[in-house]
């Protein structure tokens, strides 16, 4: 195997903890992601942070709410689920589109 990382990072308009975690949850799954482990941490009064840790490498929330805005990033060494990923957020809703 080529030590090759595939990347997308940016930011999303979405910043409630809970349709974010479903949502990119079920987009993972759907990429063929394999989701080892996960940890979250909110904030107060306010904020939140997940992290996915994933057999091919990471996926990670860091919400703003204070700004309205959320950071995303997906870090994966399988260009396949990668690939998958970002045909899924070409077609993806204004809210949790990565710009």
């Amino acid at each position: 195997m080529q030590a090759k990382m595939y990347n997308v990072n940016g930011w999303c308009k979405e910043c409630d903890p809970l349709l974010l975690k479903r949502h990119f949850e079920n987009v993972l799954k759907e990429c063929g992601f394999n989701i080892c482990g996960t940890q979250h941490k909110y904030f107060e009064p306010y904020g939140y942070t997940g992290l996915w840790l994933l057999s091919e490498s990471h996926f990670a929330i860091h919400t703003f709410p204070e700004e309205g805005k959320t950071y995303i990033e997906l870090s994966s060494c399988v260009e396949k689920q990668f690939r998958k990923f970002m045909t899924i957020q070409a077609e993806e809703t204004d809210s949790f589109k990565i710009k």
